[in-house]
């Protein structure tokens, strides 16, 4: 699949502020990104407005405040998706098509069952969830993330292993937690761990360059198919060095350290 045939579905609904900045990602790396409306793929707006979600190669949920985070961050946007295209959404992952989900994004697909997806493509119920960060606050700054993933996840697949990248991170709510008490074990196991935060020099991190207190660092995790990635900080802002917080010290090249994120889906897409 050449890079301009990749069409991406860029999800929307109230409260969703991020889709502008996903849609450019996608596209300034080659693909054709379209912002849709939820009414639009569930056929509630005029005829010359729908869409069908299996003429898009990719999915993306990007971040925001989708439904003013209400009752817990993403469950209203998760519920929604999951009652008006659940079957649609599961024959999408299940046919190998990957799915983007970024901050709340990533709470949608916790939300939906995407992910952790330890019993199969999309759970009834969560089992996991994204919780108050330990600050008790709002926390916006920089973050650096690891990459763990030890070659399954399709959006990590062209980063070496271990690299470090200078991602920010804008929640509220980004602790990944389970009642499961085997949780991060059984992500281990089955490469589903993608970015863990990390300090700047590698080494294991504290707050607050864990900003939530994530289980064992996690900033990001995968499905066991590798096709579905939910990260809490946001790639689709470091595209360019320009938006790095530290883009006046020495920066290695005009490419921001979020650009290889998307670049390895399509790296994957090519292959199709």
């Amino acid at each position: 699949m050449k890079p301009e045939d990749v069409r991406v579905c860029v999800i929307r609904i109230e409260g969703t502020n991020c889709e502008d900045e996903m849609a450019y990602a996608f596209e300034d790396v080659g693909a054709r990104a379209e912002k849709v409306h939820l009414k639009q793929l569930i056929k509630q707006a005029p005829a010359g407005l729908c869409r069908d979600l299996e003429d898009y190669d990719v999915l993306a949920v990007p971040g925001g405040f989708s439904a003013g985070d209400y009752v817990r961050a993403g469950a209203i946007f998760g519920a929604r998706i999951k009652a008006g295209l659940g079957s649609e959404i599961k024959r999408f992952v299940e046919s190998g098509k990957p799915v983007l989900g970024v901050c709340n994004g990533f709470q949608i697909l916790v939300e939906m069952g995407l992910l952790p997806a330890f019993e199969g493509t999309m759970s009834e119920s969560p089992s996991a969830a994204l919780y108050n960060n330990d600050s008790g606050r709002f926390e916006c700054r920089p973050t650096v993330l690891r990459n763990d993933s030890r070659g399954k996840c399709v959006f990590a697949s062209s980063i070496p292993s271990s690299k470090l990248l200078a991602i920010p991170s804008a929640h509220a709510e980004g602790k990944l937690l389970s009642a499961d008490p085997d949780f991060v074990n059984r992500l281990e196991d089955n490469d589903q761990i993608v970015f863990r935060y990390v300090c700047p020099d590698g080494s294991d991190a504290e707050y607050p360059w864990n900003p939530n207190g994530s289980q064992s660092d996690i900033a990001g995790i995968c499905n066991p198919a590798g096709n579905v990635l939910g990260m809490m900080p946001h790639p689709e802002r470091a595209m360019t060095r320009y938006t790095h917080a530290d883009w006046t010290r020495n920066f290695p090249s005009e490419e921001g350290d979020g650009r290889i994120i998307f670049e390895s889906v399509m790296n994957y897409l090519s292959k199709k």
